[in-house]
């Protein structure tokens, strides 16, 4: 259970005082296996069974560097603008935590392999916002904590404690912001964009998969306040391990407003670590924040330095894809959409589907109809992106084609989509199986309409009259005679050919 926290409006918290963020994200990359052992990385695998004497920390066992690493390190730096370094070196940062069994963590500190970047973001109003990036460094996760027997599932109310070494060694690399000012009241959208952005970039890498929910990727939100612009920066916190865009947003707004709360009724901010809560959007105290020479940081005696050749980087370079914001802009224009639909598009995570939709044969208008309205909602009430959902691009365009050549309409393809999404098959097979093509054939389809004709015999006046709106309630007979089978706009053609009237 969270505890209570005072807080000023954010109103009154901007009015009072600008904010300043720091954002460190941690990306999990997807190698085969560790960074300094050849330990699988793969995920589902019984608890320590994904262990060797080197990512346990056990004496005599030495540690080599993942060659995937470095350079998927590399291209994450030269995507960010980043300079990289000639020469470069790991570092131990030693403290104690049950989860780390070697008592340090291998990473880099005053030498990391990429430095002095930059990631433009757009904002939802389409402003672009630079977030300068300080440093790309490489380093590896801890194993896992689960805490048995309390009822948050947190240590504090546990009876025991079980650990799982198998993430241990999992390569990072930990992307730091400079100070972010200038803001203002766009601090949390400027975190969020800026997240969601970076996220896109290493997905188009194929560094990672760079999953929010499934740890592969991790926020800490650092944030201050100071009195103006020109002031000193103030003492931070440091929310961990914010494992999703809203939170991130959510997360720097909360601290905003306690910041706000307790400077402005005269106390001092606590230089801490902080934990976010899903459930109301609060942070809690954590541990008391160290410097960083607590750590007691040295050279790995261990790894010899890392040195990029040139030319290696310049190739690496040179096979960098198109970067996310400027393929957004160019399929925004090819579709021709607008920047709030681009937005809806891409918060969905749809854009890589309706591409594939296309390139499968279907138009951008079907591609984007069919993945932004009847498989969106979908995956929304199953709690996942539409990637996820068990449906593929060339079976969504295989339905877009059978809608434009007439043999289904928009009703019967949202139940073939169904079927393919429950598991019945192709969207050729479901049709077959649910008999679900459209009613084509002009006889039967003409008896229809003569029978909704003489069925509502009042209404069939009123169109000879006129009222040319009133055809509506006989398309709806036919429809429903015909199990919704039939072509609409046929049958209204029909309609109006019978009663001798045109539009």
């Amino acid at each position: 259970m969270t505890t209570f926290t005072e807080l000023l409006s954010y109103e009154d918290a901007l009015a009072s005082f600008d904010p300043v963020m720091g954002l460190e994200v941690h990306v999990e990359l997807g190698t085969r296996t560790k960074m300094f052992c050849g330990c699988s990385t793969e995920l589902g695998a019984e608890p320590n069974s994904q262990t060797c004497p080197t990512c346990l920390g056990l004496p005599g066992s030495l540690p080599v560097v993942n060659a995937i690493g470095v350079e998927s390190a590399i291209k994450i730096g030269l995507a960010l603008n980043c300079e990289i370094a000639e020469w470069c070196r790991f570092a131990r940062k030693n403290y104690f935590y049950p989860d780390m069994p070697k008592n340090f963590q291998t990473s880099q500190y005053d030498e990391p392999i990429a430095f002095n970047g930059y990631l433009d973001v757009q904002l939802e109003d389409g402003e672009i916002f630079r977030v300068e990036i300080e440093r790309a460094h490489m380093e590896e996760d801890t194993g896992k904590s689960l805490h048995v027997g309390g009822a948050t599932g947190r240590i504090h109310g546990a009876s025991h404690s079980l650990l799982d070494y198998n993430r241990a060694g999992i390569p990072l690399i930990e992307i730091v912001t400079k100070p972010i000012e200038g803001a203002g009241e766009r601090a949390p959208e400027v975190a969020k964009a800026y997240v969601a952005e970076l996220r896109e970039v290493i997905k188009a890498l194929g560094v990672s998969e760079a999953r929010m929910d499934k740890g592969q990727m991790r926020c800490d939100v650092n944030l201050s306040l100071r009195p103006t612009p020109e002031s000193e920066f103030g003492t931070r916190s440091e929310t961990k391990n914010v494992n999703s865009l809203r939170s991130v947003e959510r997360a720097a707004r909360f601290e905003i407003q306690r910041h706000a709360a307790v400077l402005s009724s005269g106390g001092t901010i606590v230089q801490e670590t902080r934990h976010f809560h899903e459930e109301d959007g609060s942070t809690t105290a954590g541990r008391i924040k160290d410097n960083a020479e607590d750590y007691r940081y040295f050279p790995e005696p261990d790894l010899v330095p890392v040195a990029p050749a040139r030319d290696w980087v310049e190739e690496l370079r040179s096979g960098l894809p198109e970067m996310p914001r400027l393929r957004r802009n160019r399929l925004r224009e090819e579709w021709g959409v607008n920047e709030h639909d681009m937005q809806s598009i891409l918060n969905a995570g749809a854009v890589d589907s309706i591409v594939a939709t296309i390139e499968a044969g279907a138009d951008s208008t079907a591609a984007r109809k069919w993945w932004m309205g009847e498989l969106a909602r979908n995956a929304n009430e199953q709690g996942v992106v539409v990637d996820e959902l068990p449906i593929t691009p060339a079976q969504v365009a295989r339905v877009a084609a059978l809608v434009a050549a007439g043999e289904l309409n928009d009703k019967l393809a949202r139940q073939v989509l169904e079927g393919v999404l429950a598991g019945e098959g192709t969207p050729d097979e479901v049709v077959e199986k649910r008999g679900l093509k459209v009613v084509s054939d002009e006889g039967a389809l003409g008896a229809a309409v003569d029978e909704a004709i003489a069925g509502n015999a009042a209404i069939a006046d009123k169109i000879r009259g006129g009222k040319i709106a009133a055809v509506g309630a006989l398309v709806g007979a036919v429809m429903k005679t015909t199990r919704g089978q039939a072509d609409a706009a046929r049958v209204k053609e029909l309609i109006l050919e019978r009663l001798g009237v045109s539009e």
